[in-house]
């Protein structure tokens, strides 16, 4: 049985096929294969959403599923229910879940104990989802990422970085992490990258020097509200704004993985200039998620 944990558990050949998938149901959405008729699929969100929730939900109704979403207030989980008994009981009634919640643990001990077909759809460790929804926008835009040079700026040891440096190092295109020190990833986690693709820069200039991609994400994550002023201050020379995008290759293009907090990580100005393609990643969210599924079910 497939699982979608994380970006680091998948191998090269595996996120290509899923990100050529993707693509082909954008361009014929109304062709999506009915791979979930008679199935009903559980959602259970211990973290709020906007793009994950509607993406999936609509997502398994266009496969041809049913969707029952849990909150944390809805479930025993939200009382101390262990993670493995609520997935024992899942896994004898549903036939797939989707799981938003902080513990990396937490998804991979859902896997293991219901026996069910199982997706991260964000952890505090990865945002797997969010980045094949990212590198399904290079593929369409930039004819795919060989040979391209991304950037990630802010904090360079959130999920989503986490999630990028795994796909640079399956993929074997260049990503620098543009972020101050106290914002890098640490030492033990970048032994991970024996490529030499994943480069850190603490000076922003440097690090979107020629790049493709100019790529951030919010700086202060859910969780992180008491760290917000010492993080806005620290962060603020690495926000993506006209003068900085300069530095850029001359056809760059900037994502965001929203919500957006304009003229924090990124000015009014520059999202606006670059919201066809920001809004085109948010739509991939849909499709890659879609073709996530028909590679987990595929026999």
């Amino acid at each position: 049985m497939k699982h979608l944990l994380s970006i680091e558990a998948l191998t090269a050949g595996e996120i290509t096929d899923i990100v050529e998938l993707g693509a082909k149901l954008r361009k014929n959405r109304n062709a999506t294969p009915q791979i979930l008729n008679g199935q009903c699929w559980a959602l259970i969100f211990n973290k709020s959403s906007t793009r994950t929730r509607v993406s999936f939900e609509v997502g398994i109704r266009e496969l041809g599923g049913s969707v029952m979403f849990l909150s944390g207030a809805d479930t025993q989980l939200g009382r101390g229910e262990p993670v493995k008994d609520t997935a024992r009981v899942l896994g004898r009634m549903v036939h797939g879940a989707v799981i938003r919640t902080y513990a990396q643990a937490d998804v991979e001990d859902f896997a293991k104990y219901s026996s069910l077909p199982t997706i991260n759809a964000l952890t505090d460790e990865e945002h797997p989802c969010q980045i094949l929804a990212d590198l399904q926008v290079m593929y369409e835009r930039l004819g795919g990422w060989a040979g391209k040079r991304v950037c990630f700026l802010g904090d360079g040891d959130c999920n989503v970085a986490r999630s990028w440096m795994w796909a640079a190092e399956r993929l074997g295109f260049e990503l620098v992490i543009g972020a101050p020190k106290q914002f890098q990833p640490p030492q033990s986690f970048m032994e991970n990258f024996k490529s030499g693709m994943v480069k850190l820069e603490d000076d922003p200039v440097k690090a979107v020097s020629g790049v493709d991609v100019v790529y951030t994400d919010v700086w202060v994550s859910m969780g992180k509200e008491e760290e917000s002023a010492h993080r806005l201050k620290i962060l603020q020379p690495y926000q993506i704004n006209s003068a900085l995008m300069k530095h850029a290759a001359k056809d760059a293009i900037v994502m965001h993985c929203l919500p957006a907090y304009r003229e924090k990580e990124i000015t009014d100005e520059v999202l606006e200039q670059h919201a066809d393609v920001i809004f085109h990643e948010a739509e991939n969210r849909l499709h890659v998620q879609k073709a996530v599924i028909c590679w987990m079910l595929r026999k």
